[in-house]
């Protein structure tokens, strides 16, 4: 058996932070709690008053896998992820193929075994015509149903209403939505390109797609939702008016019942604004696309209010050579795993979120809001899927980035945290400055 004893940490769990020791053995936590005396041959970890939390679950990346690895992979973006805190991730059905049915999510399962660096789930894509495929879900098999409400890849916008009214009345899962209203966004695009020609910029998306076309789609989710009683889940809000569609107060209440409609922002919503698209450009061009500085602080607050439930990052790595094309040509999405903890972690320097509520946000709700089986805290039994980070400044450098895309926007930006070390299913994967061991990553399973 195996044996880890973190000492003299600062245990950040469940609304509260308080002093202490954790015993790690084989792949669980065994023991909380304070004094604990080292047994023989067991490895000593001294956290010397370092933070200790338990590791981040992302609830929406885009690893690129299978069909699209030259921008990133599995073991690529594990590895990445774990090396910013983040020990699980649940990953979007639009690859090549799309995941629109059980076969093929499977196969993805398939693909992450052994070389996933942190636990994973799937999602299950819906399309126009996969509603049987959907009705067949096994609920234990993936986190949710992915609708997208917007223009996606691939055979995956949703815009038939009759489907998305039967997918909404029979889904076995959550359903998780990106909601843009595509035929308002095209109107814009090509009221620009009239008024504009070629000479489109990245200053104009948040126009382009705009905060209107968020609110729209959103609504309607929202409506199919309260129709049939579902569980939804919306991804990235990026807007200040899509606040007060959504029910303020805990993800799980003083009864015991879970909100019926919970809603996400994620990492780059918190940190850039309009103004930075005048230094980066493509670079943080994404879907939905960031806007206004009032919107990142009143984003910021919904997360302190509980009228956001979660915090993810929406990682989606592109090559450094298709962000460098003209703005209608480059691709939208970022690479955000590897910096997302330390840059929520800045609003808590700022005095605008504490690590409690990033925790909750990045680590609890995520595992409430999709079932997570014995992972998302600090408990006793649970799997040691833990980060270690400790408030020493440090600098993005371009040769530290571990997707494979090799670039971040946080390049240049300093951090006043850094993670020291992560845990996954009791292994030391990351050291602080380089990956330790083998991808030890599992299966997420779900309690439903």
């Amino acid at each position: 058996m195996s044996s880890t004893l973190i000492t003299n940490a600062r245990l950040v769990n469940e609304g509260r932070t308080f002093e202490g020791d954790l015993r790690i053995e084989n792949d669980r936590i065994a023991q909380i709690g304070k004094g604990l005396t080292p047994r023989d041959g067991e490895q000593v970890v001294d956290a010397a008053g370092r933070w200790l939390l338990p590791g981040m679950i992302d609830d929406q990346v885009h690893f690129r896998e299978p069909g699209l690895t030259h921008k990133g992979d599995i073991a690529s973006e594990s590895a990445a992820a774990v090396a910013g805190g983040l020990t699980s991730f649940m990953d979007m059905p639009n690859t090549n193929p799309p995941t629109l049915d059980s076969t093929i999510l499977e196969a993805k399962y398939e693909l992450a075994r052994g070389r996933a660096w942190a636990n994973y789930g799937f999602y299950h894509g819906a399309s126009n015509d996969n509603l049987d495929a959907i009705r067949a879900l096994d609920p234990k098999k993936a986190p949710g149903v992915k609708v997208f409400m917007g223009a996606s890849t691939g055979n995956m916008l949703v815009d038939n209403p009759e489907t998305l009214d039967a997918i909404f009345r029979e889904c076995p899962t959550p359903i998780i939505t990106h909601c843009e209203d595509t035929p308002m966004i095209d109107a814009n695009l090509k009221a620009f390109q009239e008024k504009y020609g070629d000479a489109l910029t990245p200053e104009m998306h948040p126009d382009i797609r705009s905060r209107e076309a968020c609110i729209k789609s959103t609504r309607l989710a929202m409506s199919l939702a309260r129709k049939h009683g579902t569980r939804l889940h919306v991804l990235h809000i990026s807007t200040a008016d899509e606040l007060a569609l959504f029910e303020k107060g805990p993800l799980i209440r003083a009864d015991g019942s879970r909100k019926q409609i919970t809603a996400e922002t994620c990492v780059h919503f918190l940190h850039f604004a309009r103004p930075d698209y005048a230094t980066k450009g493509n670079l943080i061009k994404c879907n939905p696309a960031i806007k206004d500085v009032a919107d990142r602080e009143a984003i910021t607050a919904a997360l302190a209010d509980d009228v956001l439930d979660v915090l993810a990052t929406d990682h989606a790595p592109h090559t450094w050579e298709e962000k460098q094309k003209p703005y209608a040509q480059a691709p939208s999405g970022l690479p955000l795993v590897q910096y997302a903890l330390v840059a929520a972690l800045e609003r808590v320097h700022e005095g605008k979120l504490t690590r409690e509520q990033v925790v909750q946000k990045f680590a609890h709700a995520p595992a409430q809001l999709f079932d997570v089986e014995e992972r998302g805290f600090l408990r006793e039994g649970y799997f040691a899927d833990l980060v270690l980070v400790e408030d020493v400044p440090f600098t993005v450098k371009r040769e530290d980035v571990l997707s494979k895309c090799g670039w971040s926007p946080f390049e240049g930006t300093t951090f006043q945290s850094r993670i020291a070390s992560t845990w996954v299913n009791g292994q030391l994967v990351w050291d602080g400055s380089k990956l330790v061991g083998q991808p030890a990553g599992q299966r997420m399973t779900y309690d439903r």
